[in-house]
């Protein structure tokens, strides 16, 4: 079997990788992981492009049936204009309903 794959460009392998929380594979033991979405701002998004996320002691929180990241810090990001956001504010995770179940 022949399979054609475009080779991916630098910025291509930067970006599938943005952050990992290190510490929580180290001192926990993780039993189940999810993929999930993150309801962002536009500076966020960007200053997450260059980097600027640290998920240090971050931990997700169902609330009112809402799943909810908490203790990210987003940097503000460096070309910004008036428009910025709150570094450490809680963030949506984009979850099906039946994976928010499965936490509850």
């Amino acid at each position: 079997m022949i399979r054609v794959v475009k080779e991916k460009t630098d910025r291509e392998l930067a970006q599938l990788h943005i952050a990992e929380n290190r510490k929580a594979f180290h001192d926990y033991h993780l039993l189940e992981s999810f993929e999930a979405g993150i309801a962002l701002l536009g500076t966020e998004v960007k200053a997450i492009r260059e980097g600027r996320v640290n998920l240090r002691d971050s931990f997700a929180r169902v609330d009112d049936g809402e799943v909810y990241l908490y203790n990210v810090n987003i940097s503000s990001y460096s070309h910004r204009g008036y428009a910025d956001h709150e570094p450490m504010r809680r963030r949506k995770l984009l979850l099906h309903r039946d994976e928010i179940r499965k936490l509850i």
